[in-house]
């Protein structure tokens, strides 16, 4: 990198901790740092679009889209079905209970310990998530940087730490709308220079019709299977169940309306968000895609992970390694030489001409592939520490590469700020949930407001090392992405459930939904744990997991309280 990109990455980020820090400067009071005030509706919808925009969306994403195409997009079709359940059913009884945390009208609806179950099962699945969100800039910096991973997640976290532990939800809030600005223009920016680095006679529709011949721009899948994780079915029902917990009960999500001046006021930032999310997710996948287009025509590293690279050519497995990136460098000319001829025959119109370059170009992406695939062998022998999946890696080589002077800086301050909106989010909402459901609920000798700020301030500094420490030993999933929508998968549904009952099923107790949460959550977890590690056991892909977890909590809670004498009238189904 170049100074001119330092100054940019420096000062951007620096901008933006500063500016949380000024404006929410002075004293607050508890409800002024938990709640963060009377938010209007376009701060509350950039915010919770911020919140859920974190560096992996911006990183992996890209990544998932060059491997994978552009069906990823169908896991966000269930955004806006959850969005308008919420609107009409949680949010008109989180403003009228004025509860700072999603956890606490389930006190006022079920018991102490259906609250406590349900903020402990947010905490565990909140702070592993945070420690992710830290880990994925931890990795652009290490790229770029070579500077270990370990180090760069403590100094990432510090940054976040700084101004959420200073401002609380309103230091959150007035800084996510600068950061929501530097994101979309990078990644228009981005957009831009890769379809403008194109050969000259490659229009964006022959770049389109590329990447159709590869069978990256198949969004829609309606062939059900469980196997599958991204089609229509898994996204309309699966997805829909995870975004209704994610934005009905995670506290991470609720807390960024709860901050608005009204119910009206909620909804119009949580509907903008729903209405602009899949368009937003579709146009970050396009970038990925243009990005696979543009090295059709320029050359790629074996693997793009730089630290697979160095610890196997540091290897005894070096001169296999040599071997497979000559075998590689020669497929890459091949591939090119026929690209060319291709987008020249599509100029050209010679329908047989099209056809056989598609089929020579499928033969040589199967022997590229297959190259890569024994290079990831190699790295595996080399060193089994290290990751051999290189899609997170995808974007940040185009960016190191192929950017001119200036937009590096931007794009990493893009990828970096994400990171520290959504991590910042998880923070203030892991801080809240165990002030107030956990430390306030619990403490037995009033205190005064100050107190609890303060409390809540410490807190902030305890999750964020914790995430740091988690950070320190992650390791990536099939993408990273895909690593934060599996670990809240696992919680998800279970939590769901229990709202769900809370709302709609009016007869049931809390001891019955206590238990059937518990028994919910441990059938889920194992579920998860088999189909994902243990191989031979198939059980059901981690989307799936978020309606059994919702469906086993609600039949359970109704087959216990139909065992209740006293609760027999539980089955009579009544809506809010």
């Amino acid at each position: 990198m170049e100074i001119v990109d330092w100054f940019i990455l420096v000062s951007t980020l620096a901008f933006i901790v500063l500016y949380g820090v000024y404006k929410t400067r002075g004293k607050q009071t508890s409800k002024e740092y938990i709640k963060g005030g009377d938010a209007r509706w376009w701060t509350v919808g950039l915010s919770v679009m911020a919140t859920q925009a974190s560096a992996i969306t911006f990183l992996s994403t890209p990544g998932q889209a060059y491997t994978d195409g552009m069906e990823f997009v169908q896991f966000y079709f269930g955004l806006p079905i959850a969005v308008i359940i919420i609107c009409v059913t949680f949010i008109p009884i989180y403003h009228r209970l004025k509860v700072y945390t999603a956890y606490e009208f389930l006190e006022k609806r079920f018991d102490l310990k259906t609250r406590s179950l349900a903020s402990i099962l947010f905490l565990i699945q909140r702070g592993l998530a945070a420690g992710i969100t830290i880990y994925a800039p931890a990795i652009i910096l290490s790229a770029v940087l070579d500077w270990e991973l370990k180090y760069l997640n403590i100094i990432i976290g510090i940054l976040v730490i700084i101004y959420t532990v200073s401002g609380g939800t309103k230091a959150v809030n007035v800084t996510q709308k600068q950061q929501m600005i530097v994101i979309m223009a990078g990644m228009v920016t981005a957009f831009v220079l890769i379809v403008t680095q194109l050969p000259d006679n490659v229009t964006f529709d022959d770049a389109l019709t590329m990447a159709g011949s590869a069978e990256k721009m198949q969004i829609l899948d309606f062939e059900f299977s469980l196997d599958d994780r991204y089609n229509v079915w898994s996204a309309l029902f699966g997805a829909t169940f995870l975004m209704l917990s994610y934005f009905g009960t995670d506290q991470s999500q609720v807390q960024r309306y709860l901050s608005g001046k009204s119910v009206k006021q909620m909804r119009i930032g949580l509907l903008f968000n729903g209405l602009l999310k899949v368009p937003m997710q579709f146009f970050i996948l396009m970038v990925g895609v243009m990005v696979f287009v543009f090295y059709q025509f320029n050359s790629t590293p074996l693997n793009f992970n730089p630290a697979a690279e160095k610890a196997v050519k540091e290897s005894e497995f070096a001169g296999q390694y040599s071997r497979l990136e000559s075998s590689h460098e020669e497929l890459l000319k091949e591939k090119q030489e026929v690209q060319k001829k291709y987008a020249t025959a599509l100029n050209t119109s010679a329908l047989e001409d099209i056809i056989n370059y598609e089929l020579a170009l499928d033969y040589l992406r199967s022997q590229e592939e297959g190259n890569r695939a024994a290079a990831r062998t190699l790295i595996e022998k080399a060193d089994r520490g290290i990751e051999t999946n290189d899609k997170d890696f995808v974007f940040i080589h185009f960016i190191l590469h192929h950017l001119p002077k200036g937009l590096i800086g931007l794009l990493l301050a893009v990828i970096l700020s994400a990171a520290m909106s959504s991590t910042a989010s998880e923070l203030n909402a892991l801080s809240s949930t165990t002030a107030v459901d956990i430390y306030k609920r619990f403490r037995k000798e009033e205190k005064d407001d100050d107190h609890y700020v303060n409390m809540s301030k410490w807190f902030t500094l305890m999750w964020g090392v914790i995430a740091i420490f988690f950070a320190s030993f992650v390791s990536l999933f099939d993408n990273l992405i895909q690593l934060v929508n599996f670990i809240g998968s696992i919680f998800y549904g279970t939590i769901l459930g229990i709202f769900l009952v809370a709302f709609y099923f009016k007869k049931i107790k809390g001891q019955a939904v206590f238990i059937a949460a518990c028994i919910s959550q441990v059938i889920v977890a194992t579920c998860a744990v088999l189909h994902e590690f243990v191989e031979g056991i198939e059980i059901l892909p981690f989307l799936w997991l978020n309606p059994l977890g919702a469906f086993l909590t609600i039949g359970f809670a109704l087959l216990f309280s139909s065992l209740n004498k006293e609760d027999r009238t539980a089955f009579q189904f009544e809506n809010s």
